[in-house]
């Protein structure tokens, strides 16, 4: 199974007792009863949690600290206040959005627009906020 976790699978200590929670959320792998990696559309990608436990190295979108508070209430991510997007995103990838100061994880979603196109629009929504701070997924206790 690790395998199919590609760079993820570095979540999943090796005495780690892993299950995959089954939910009419996304479906997620959940490592010592912590859920660190959430399953869109069969790809594997770090919960918010994950995310903390290692740093994303790509699919990052940097938002500033004005957007911070529509964040962590699962709002979506509006181009005015992205500072900066990993060049490579494309159109439905999923993404983490973290803040400019502490580059925190605040949400993750899937992208509406490109990476360029992000940062280059001061109107409309970028990404589709799918899981963000204090949501069930956040929440959830085993």
């Amino acid at each position: 199974m690790k395998t199919e976790l590609g760079p993820y699978s570095s979540l999943i200590p090796s005495k780690a007792k892993v299950e995959i929670l089954e939910t009419d959320l996304p479906d997620l792998i959940l490592v010592d009863g912590e859920p660190l990696i959430i399953i869109i559309d069969d790809e594997p990608f770090p919960t918010l949690k994950g995310a903390l436990k290692k740093p994303i190295e790509s699919h990052m979108v940097v938002v500033d600290m004005g957007a911070v508070k529509f964040m962590t209430s699962g709002a979506d991510v509006m181009s005015p206040g992205i500072v900066e997007a990993d060049s490579g995103i494309k159109t439905g990838d999923t993404v983490i959005v973290v803040d400019e100061t502490h580059h925190k994880p605040l949400a993750m979603g899937t992208a509406l627009i490109s990476g360029e196109e992000m940062v280059e629009k001061d109107k409309g929504k970028a990404v589709k906020t799918l899981h963000y701070i204090g949501d069930k997924i956040w929440n959830l206790e085993i």
